[in-house]
């Protein structure tokens, strides 16, 4: 039996897009400032990959200082029209999110890093492009009906998962990466360390 990978997010997608793999997994918070390490290199002109590179990264590393176990952090970054978006807060932002984003392309970043003794040492940025299609106004208040409070889940204000694959006229990119998590990089990365089984 395997030993389980430590995975250094909160993320609820995260997290069930590995156990639907199969990989055994515990739960561990990172405790790093996602919203100091935005500022900081925004500040410097760091670009949304930059940023989600790094922030997968810090999460690996702090949470293997103490733990001996391979650990996983992720993090996502959307990039529209060269400007970095956090998640919305409420549900106006969410509708001006998917209002701005409205027939127009948009860019995931979506990297993965592995740390162990406080070392990263494997990592992988994965882009996919979304284009979404011209909705009308009622599909996207009916939308908001549905998804609700989850449509604060994610960056772009929806769930390719859920109800969210219908905002979309077309899709460039690993399913998995826009899921938050570029699966197929890191399950190679464990078998080749003995982390999974070959």
């Amino acid at each position: 039996m395997s030993q389980p990978i430590i995975l250094a997010s909160q993320s609820l997608a995260r997290r069930a897009v590995l156990e639907a793999a199969g990989v055994p997994i515990e739960i561990a918070a990172a405790g790093v400032d996602e919203e100091a390490v935005k500022t900081a290199m925004l500040a410097d002109g760091a670009a949304p990959r930059d940023i989600a590179e790094a922030l997968a990264e810090q999460k690996a590393v702090a949470v293997s200082r103490a733990r001996p176990e391979y650990v996983v952090g992720a993090d996502q970054t959307l990039e529209f029209e060269g400007r970095l978006y956090d998640k919305a807060t409420t549900m106006e932002e969410a509708r001006a999110r998917l209002k701005l984003l409205r027939g127009k392309p948009h860019r995931l970043h979506s990297a993965v890093a592995v740390a162990r003794g406080g070392a990263a040492v494997w990592r992988e940025l994965d882009t996919a492009t979304l284009t979404m299609r011209d909705f009308s106004d009622r599909f996207l208040e009916d939308y908001l009906a549905v998804e609700g409070a989850a449509a604060l889940g994610s960056v772009g204000c929806y769930r390719l998962e859920g109800p969210g694959a219908q905002l979309f006229s077309r899709i460039e990119g690993d399913y998995f990466a826009i899921l938050g998590l570029p699966l197929l990089g890191l399950l190679a990365f464990l078998r080749q360390h003995g982390a999974l089984p070959e």
